[in-house]
């Protein structure tokens, strides 16, 4: 018997599921240790590096068209505010409510698709949502 198959799907989200948890402690933990705006900074500053080092030895394409460059640069300006959002919010709160609610972008971005892009509208789909958010009032209090 051999080793099942992993989805790459659920391999890498689930890479992204523990960094993105350990992120959000030393976050939190940086934020109460020097001022969270800078801690925000230093973040960025580690991981800008790191990411244009892996498109380096990567096989990624370095072709960049006007659209797919400013929709990347705006993403990014989104990621920064709700970088520096979640710094200031360890400051001022607790990690468990600032992690959850920050964590729920994606119900954003499912009502965005679902309104906006057309995604279908699914009993199942406005049932997690709705599920999501009972989760975050539940975590939150």
């Amino acid at each position: 018997m051999g080793v099942p198959e992993i989805d790459s799907a659920v391999f890498f989200g689930s890479i992204t599921m523990v960094t993105w948890g350990l992120w959000v402690v030393l976050g939190n933990a940086a934020s109460e240790s020097i001022d969270p705006r800078t801690a925000a900074a230093i973040s960025y500053l580690v991981a800008g590096p790191l990411a244009l080092g892996y498109i380096l030895v990567s096989d990624a394409s370095l072709a960049v068209t006007a659209r797919g460059g400013l929709l990347a640069g705006v993403a990014g300006l989104f990621t920064g505010i709700g970088l520096i959002s979640m710094y200031i919010g360890f400051s001022g709160g607790s990690t468990t409510v600032v992690s959850t609610l920050g964590a729920m972008y994606f119900v954003v971005a499912a009502l965005i698709g679902m309104v906006i892009l057309g995604d279908e509208v699914t009993i199942t789909r406005f049932a997690g949502i709705v599920f999501a958010i009972i989760g975050v009032i539940l975590v939150s209090q």
